[in-house]
Parts: structure tokens; C-alpha cells; sequence
């Protein structure tokens, strides 16, 4: 009987690796299957807050895209994956002020034994993608996604109302996305 794990893998790493080669079609299913075990990932992980679940798979599902040139392809597919995704759900309950356990992986793999690349590239393309959003939108972004700030953190950084924070960061996001996907 085949292992479910070697399955997954054996699954998206053909085709991320053509989406890494430039396929798109290639690129769009490896994102659904990514998302298909995001979900499955976090809903074991947030069974209190499950509103946030959507919302924490598309933003995995961002950083996925904005460290694609991270991926080492001596590294498992699911294993860079599973980093990403971790250091995501680490993020949320850091600015929820929840705290749980983040050791198990997709598929229990030993995260040392696939170490994940250094992250040089990413910070360049966010870096460019956050440049050509409006200044407050691109504050409120760094301050909370990037840099781990609060709401009320940031609000009171960048001298403005938390509501003016959490719709920046939204509507920023959603551009960002946009700008991700090619759409205007």
C-alpha cells in the first residue's frame, strides 16, 4: 500500500516544478492542491477560530507566490510548504495572542532533514509589489504582516485609527493579490 505522503508529493512536485519553469497552467493546479492541504492543515489547527481559516490559507497561499524563488528543489514541495504555512499560523496567533503547538507537519516529516532555503529573493519581488501600493497601505502592511505588530500596535505607530489599519491592510492585500494575478 502506498504511503499518503509520498502521494501528495508525488502529486505537486511534478507540477511545481513546470510552474517553477513558467507553466501557469502547471502553477494554477499546484496551487489548488496547496490549498487543498492548507485547509486541511489549519482546520486541525483552528477548530476555536475557524472564520480565520479562509483567510490564512490565501495569505500562505500569497507568501507561497512571493517565495517561489525560495524553493530548493532538493527540498519536498510539501515540506517548504509546510514552513511556509507554519510560520503563517505562528504570525496569526502571535497578533490573536493564542498560543498552540506548530510541531506536527503535514505528514509528521522531520522539517531538519528538509531545510528550507534562505528567503534573499522574496524581499526583493514583496519589496517591488509593496512600492507600488499608497504609502499608508504599504505602512500598515509592514507594520502588521510583515514586521508582527497589533493592530493597535501599528495604529498607534502609524497615528492613525485601528479601523484605518485593519481597512488598509485588507484593501492592500487585495491589491497586492491583484497586482500578483496580473489584473488591474
Amino acid at each position: 500500500m502506498s504511503d499518503p505522503r509520498d502521494s501528495v508529493e508525488h502529486r505537486l512536485r511534478p507540477l511545481w516544478l513546470a510552474a517553477q519553469a513558467g507553466d501557469e497552467a502547471a502553477y494554477r493546479k499546484s496551487l489548488e492542491l496547496m490549498s487543498q492541504r492548507l485547509r486541511a492543515y489549519f482546520r486541525r489547527r483552528m477548530s476555536d477560530a475557524p472564520h480565520d481559516l479562509e483567510d490564512l490559507v490565501q495569505e500562505t497561499l500569497l507568501a507561497v507566490h512571493l517565495q517561489r524563488g525560495t524553493f530548493d528543489a532538493a527540498v519536498p514541495v510539501t515540506a517548504w510548504l509546510h514552513a511556509i504555512a507554519r510560520h503563517k499560523l505562528v504570525d496569526l496567533w502571535r497578533r490573536t495572542g493564542r498560543k498552540g503547538a506548530v510541531t506536527d507537519s503535514f505528514d509528521d516529516l522531520d522539517e531538519a532533514a528538509h531545510p528550507v532555503a534562505p528567503s534573499a529573493a522574496p524581499s526583493r519581488d514583496l519589496g517591488v509589489l509593496l512600492e507600488r501600493l499608497p504609502l499608508a497601505m504599504r505602512r500598515s502592511i509592514v507594520n502588521t504582516k510583515i514586521e508582527g505588530l497589533s493592530v493597535a500596535e501599528a495604529a498607534r505607530l502609524e497615528g492613525v485609527s485601528e479601523s484605518s489599519v485593519k481597512v488598509n491592510v485588507h484593501r492592500g492585500l487585495q491589491r497586492l493579490a491583484k497586482l500578483i494575478r496580473g489584473t488591474p
